[in-house]
């Protein structure tokens, strides 16, 4: 049976709002049901960055998902910030001169870097009208072949990726997904998508969960849904 505490960590709520303070107010409200927590570029560009060195003091574990993608240099650099701020996962974009650029900023800090594959809003027409020859499935596992040879620490992918990916890079790298929608809940812009448990029977190490935590009538009991599904999941 899976411990509390690693069933908990493997829930990665997303404070996916439009200032510090609601962000605080959210964590505030959670408590101890969530010990991991996401900061993306609508809370970072809002002056949520300070947040990094604010929760990790309170012991809480933090992704910065900012998808970086730009010349080598400036992500080598803009990598080594974030490294200094005590992040404990950064997300760029799977291309392989960024991966390596990252890889190079990243150092020995202790950041662990995520590749995003493809993003789970996207589907095979998304990538033919962007002007890729190939769809989902293909280019998601020519990115991570490729962030494995560039030694990123792990993939962002869909929940429906995971099982197939697992098997192409192996067991450590972690695959980390959003697209998780609890049984009921609303899509919203997410199109490959799974339940919490079914995500990890596939082999997800960490799930992101934003709306169907942090807009419930209850956070709280709705991130301790998820956490007990996962428990659940990781003891059959």
């Amino acid at each position: 049976m899976a411990s509390e505490s690693s069933s908990r960590d493997r829930l990665i709520v997303a404070l996916d709002v439009d200032s510090v303070e609601a962000a605080r107010a959210l964590v505030a409200r959670l408590g101890d049901s969530v010990t991991f927590y996401k900061i993306g570029m609508e809370l970072a560009y809002g002056g949520g960055l300070p947040l990094v060195e604010e929760l990790t003091a309170k012991g809480k574990k933090v992704f910065v998902d900012l998808k970086l993608h730009d010349i080598g240099q400036t992500v080598e650099r803009a990598t080594r910030q974030i490294a200094r701020l005590g992040a404990d996962f950064l997300t760029i974009h799977g291309f392989p001169q960024t991966m390596r650029a990252a890889r190079q900023g990243a150092g020995d800090s202790g950041l662990r870097l995520l590749a995003v594959t493809v993003m789970t809003s996207y589907d095979d027409s998304d990538l033919a009208e962007a002007g890729y020859s190939i769809g989902v499935a293909e280019l998601v596992a020519r990115r991570a072949t490729q962030a494995k040879a560039a030694g990123i620490d792990g993939l962002i992918l869909s929940p429906q990726e995971v099982a197939p990916i697992r098997a192409l890079v192996g067991p450590q790298m972690a695959l980390v997904t959003p697209g998780v929608r609890p049984a009921g809940a609303a899509l919203g812009d997410q199109k490959r998508v799974m339940t919490p448990g079914e995500a990890i029977a596939a082999g997800a190490d960490h799930l992101v969960v934003g709306r169907p935590v942090t807009q419930a009538d209850d956070p709280r009991a709705a991130a301790e849904r998820i956490v007990a599904e996962i428990a659940a999941t990781l003891g059959a």
